[in-house]
């Protein structure tokens, strides 16, 4: 019987964007499984609650040093998790091109950049290792407001399954494509306390994803029951988002 179990302990974790949010969440989770969890950020936090190295996953050079120095410290790097992520509202008309630059560079170079660098490692160690991209619905729909991020994440998932076939069997890499998120500071985000939960309860499953949703499928893909699954996208979005159409239908009747 395959064991469900993600059986971190002695593995090596780098979770990009853990200091906050879902990735803080993420590394919590391996952690509590026994994982050495790495964390990483341009901005060392007051009190970071795993290691913390310092790196702008935006740069080749910096993701290089970072996985070496990871390396040398720890022996080897078993899952990686590209959580790292974002963009501001904004219409890609008032969208600079230093902004929209800045965008596809965070949500898609990076993930690359650090796929490629741990993936040089997973190839050389006994188990291979895992890569997780955290992708979004943005990158299967239209992204109005952040068209540069949902194109970005489009692209993640696509560079997912490139990676997935080019890597195996040694590194499996899968994405987890996540829908409308409850996180810090929500209720601005999504135009007030009032809007926040007419929309969550617009979802077939009645609310938004929290961060432990997330952590607990990110285990999932760690685990041994994964270990026939890589190039997949998992949809992590409660049911998914209602068509719009069918409320106007509702209106004229």
């Amino acid at each position: 019987m395959t064991d469900t179990r993600a059986t971190l302990s002695g593995k090596v974790c780098l979770v990009t964007g853990g200091t906050r949010g879902l990735g803080a969440g993420i590394a919590d989770a391996a952690a509590r499984e026994g994982a050495t969890v790495i964390i990483c950020g341009r901005t060392r936090p007051t009190d970071p609650a795993h290691d913390f190295m310092c790196c702008d996953v935006r740069k080749a050079d910096e993701v290089a040093r970072l996985v070496q120095d990871i390396v040398e410290r720890h022996g080897r790097l078993d899952l990686v998790v590209n959580n790292a992520g974002g963009s501001p509202m904004v219409d890609a008309a008032d969208a600079s091109p230093r902004l929209s630059e800045a965008v596809i560079a965070l949500n898609l170079l990076a993930p690359l950049h650090i796929a490629t660098a741990a993936n040089k490692i997973m190839q050389a160690q006994d188990g291979g290792g895992r890569i997780i991209n955290i992708a979004s619905v943005s990158g299967e729909r239209p992204s109005p407001g952040t068209a540069a991020y949902g194109a970005a994440k489009a692209g993640l998932l696509n560079l997912t399954e490139s990676l997935a076939m080019e890597w195996a069997p040694k590194v499996r890499v899968n994405a987890i494509v996540i829908g409308l998120v409850d996180m810090e500071g929500g209720e601005e985000h999504y135009g007030g306390a009032a809007a926040r939960d007419r929309i969550a309860a617009s979802i077939p499953l009645g609310r938004m994803a929290r961060s432990e949703d997330v952590a607990a499928l990110v285990l999932f893909l760690a685990s041994p029951a994964a270990d026939y699954l890589t190039g997949a996208r998992i949809a992590l979005h409660g049911g998914g988002e209602r068509p719009h159409f069918l409320e106007l239908a509702k209106e004229r009747t």
